[in-house]
Parts: C-alpha cells; structure tokens; sequence
C-alpha cells in the first residue's frame, strides 16, 4: 500500500533539480518490480491514514475523489511492515511551510529544477545577480562527516563564490527574505532571497504520530523498535527506514540476568570457560560492544581475559528491508530450529539473529565535479576521484537495469551536451 505507484531511489534526488539526471530515470513503477518477484503479491494505491494496532486493521483513502469523497479502505493484517518516509522537520519556524522548496520527493525536485531556472533568468535581466547562501545553525556544514570533509567543503564553497553563515538560526521566513539571528552575538539580520530550500532534518507524519500513540510511545520522536525491527509494544508491526528508531538496551541493564544465564553451575563466580560459552550471544544481541572492543583494539571478547593494562549506531532502510525479508522468508523454518543468541531472561534461543547495520560509508557531491568520501577504515578521499566513485556506487545501487542504463544515458547527455535548462 502506498500513495505511489513507483519507487524512487532518493539519494539521486538532487540531481534531477540541476538537471544531471530527469526525474522519470530515478523512479521504477512498483508493479514493474512485483512482476519480477514470485509468490503473491497485491498492490493498491492508496493512503494508510491509520493503524488500528488493537483490531489489526490499517485503513486508507485512495488518492482520486470521487463523488462521494475519498474511498475508504480496510485492511486486516497478520504482520505489518512500516516503511513510510519521515516529513521535513520545520522545528514551528513561521514562514517556512509556505515559502520554502522541501527535498523529499520526485515531485519536489521538479518544483526546485524550475524554481532554479526561474532564479536564473531574473538574474539575467540588468541591475540583478546570482547569489547562493548556505545557512547552518552549526559551527560546519557537513556536520555527520569529520573535520577535513567538512573544511574541505567550506573551502570549496567560498572559491565558488557561495557564501557560508554558520552558527545562525532561521527565526522566520517572509516572502522576500530570511530573518537570523547568529548565536555568538546575538545579532538579528536578514537575507534577500529568490528562493529557498530547506533541509533541517525530519519529522513524525500524523499517522505515524497516532499509531505512537495507541502504544504508550507518544513521548518519542520516532517509532522505536527491538533489535529485530518489531515495534515495542506491539509483536506483529515491525518498522523499518527512517520512521523508527532501535532501541539498543544496555548491557549493563541485563547484566544481572546474563550473569545467571551464564552461572550454570550456580556457584556465583564465572569460569573461563563459562565466559566464553555466553560471549558469542552477548555480541550478537548487544553489537555496541564489538565496537567498543574495537575502539579499544581488542581483537574479540576473549581478549577481555587477557591483561588490560593499556586498554583503557537513505542505506539503513535498504538493510531493514532486507533483514525483514529473510526473516519472513525463513519464518517457519526458524520456529524449530531458532538461529538467533540465547534468551538470558527465558529459555532457548530467539527465533532470529537480531538486525545488525553494517557502515559502508557515505558520499557529500560538492559540485563541480567533486564529491567527499567517508569509507569504512577512517578513509577519507575528495576530490575528483571520489566522483567517480560516487557514479559508480550509486549507479549499482539502482533498483533495476532499466534505471541504470536511464541513469547512464543522462550523465553521458550531460557530459557531451551540458544541461537542459528549459524550463518545463
């Protein structure tokens, strides 16, 4: 079910506003996809505007009106996937709702692309120009990546002639301009403006908002999740992207619980060898503490035994996706023979091995032709060459052969023919 008939791969959603790429290349219809795939699978376009999670049933609004309104749709469910997008985060600044360009969907991008064209006409005219500023409420743009990605950005910027205000707050947006406020002074100004995009981070849609509410999770920003996807408080709805969140327990929260898993022979110390049958389930349920052994260069857990001295959590929601599918792929086989880490608080194993997210890096495409790069190992490469890497990564990341070689042809248009820049 979704209000969509299509997928779009939103990690290329800026390029369609530049005109790199057309927005049809980056979106596949969802029945093309369902046709491919076996077993028995409907789709319906439609809204889920609520989720019954007492009587299972979802209920939607399709998109056309007709004459008696919307048409009303119930569904049960046995299990339940949610997957729906967060809605941008406006934080209640006036103004912005009405007179900012979002990011979000194909449909944005089209808005932005025309928006861009428009500003770039008007500049064109006498006694106008062409002036481009980033407003961050930061001490860096590019705060999710280290230092020298984001000083290299800022660097490239201020060549570019695109100027940077960080450590600004957005106090409201009027219909010619910006009003901020820069927090090291306290100096209130404003910025004249042709158009404005905002991206300050995500929000919780309504229906996602009441379904919180419905399971005693409505002090939260996101719907929170076990280490299996499964929303707290609620054994069939699982939750997937960036709606939910894990929540991660704390090892120290269960410790006492896995000390008596691992105490087989109840004598109030652990052995060695006791210590070491447990380690593997505890990795596996609690994967923060592999990492911390590795920040803390220990090899594995066993090293814990060894003399310390000197030793002082748009890519997660395609490994959602996949983790669910195997577990409801493999349900009923894992009934009887349950692959996941020990149950400390019961008996026996959990059915399944618990989701665990594998970083495999991120990319920031700075223009002109240069892209920063983060990859696992602290690598760090920018520049051209992280370009090519970036056309490459996600160019294997498009849902089917039909987007890649759409994707392709408009890079390889653009490369010998330069930007469409009509205004349709």
């Amino acid at each position: 079910m979704s209000p969509r008939n299509y997928f779009s791969f939103t990690p290329l959603l800026p390029s369609p506003t530049c005109g790199t790429v057309e927005a049809r290349s980056i979106v596949e219809p969802i029945r093309n996809i369902i046709k491919k795939k076996n077993g028995q699978i409907q789709f319906r376009e439609a809204e889920c505007v609520k989720i019954d999670a007492t009587n299972k049933k979802v209920i939607c609004h399709s998109n056309d009106d007709t004459v008696l309104g919307k048409t009303e749709i119930f569904l049960d469910y046995n299990y339940l996937v949610i997957a729906t997008w967060a809605q941008v985060n406006t934080f209640n600044t006036s103004g912005v709702i009405g007179h900012c360009h979002f990011l979000k969907e194909v449909e944005d991008a089209q808005k932005i692309r025309r928006s861009v064209i428009s500003c770039f006409e008007k500049a064109d005219l006498p006694n106008n120009l062409v002036r481009i500023t980033v407003v961050q409420f930061g001490d860096h743009i590019l705060n999710m990546f280290g230092e020298r990605v984001s000083t290299f950005a800022e660097h490239k910027f201020q060549r570019d002639g695109i100027k940077v205000k960080t450590e600004c707050r957005v106090l409201g947006v009027s219909e010619k301009e910006i009003v901020v406020k820069v927090k090291s002074e306290g100096i209130v100004s404003s910025i004249p403006y042709g158009m404005v995009v905002w991206s300050a981070g995500t929000g919780t849609r309504h229906v996602i908002r009441n379904f919180m509410e419905q399971i005693g999770q409505s002090k939260r920003r996101f719907l929170a999740t076990d280490e299996w996807l499964r929303v707290e408080g609620c054994d069939s709805v699982y939750a997937l992207g960036d709606c939910a969140t894990i929540h991660q327990r704390k090892v120290m929260e269960d410790i006492s619980t896995i000390f008596s898993a691992a105490d087989k022979d109840n004598s109030g110390t652990l052995t060695v060898k006791e210590f070491q049958d447990v380690i593997k389930d505890i990795l596996v349920k609690y994967p923060q503490l592999e990492l911390y052994l590795k920040n803390k260069h220990l090899r594995s857990a066993k090293d814990l035994l060894k003399d310390s001295q000197g030793n002082d959590m748009k890519e997660v929601a395609a490994q959602h996706g996949t983790y669910l599918a195997r577990c409801f792929n493999h349900m009923e086989e894992y009934k009887t023979s349950p692959e996941g880490p020990l149950r400390f608080k019961e008996s026996g194993r959990h059915q399944f091995r618990p989701f665990r997210y594998k970083h495999f890096g991120q990319f920031a495409p700075l223009g002109g032709e240069q892209t920063a790069a983060e990859l696992p190992g602290d690598w760090v490469s920018m520049g051209h060459r992280s370009q090519w890497l970036w056309y490459s990564v996600y160019l294997s990341k498009q849902v089917t052969w039909h987007t890649r070689v759409l994707v392709v042809s408009d890079w390889t248009r653009r490369f010998i023919f330069g930007r469409d820049s009509s205004c349709i």
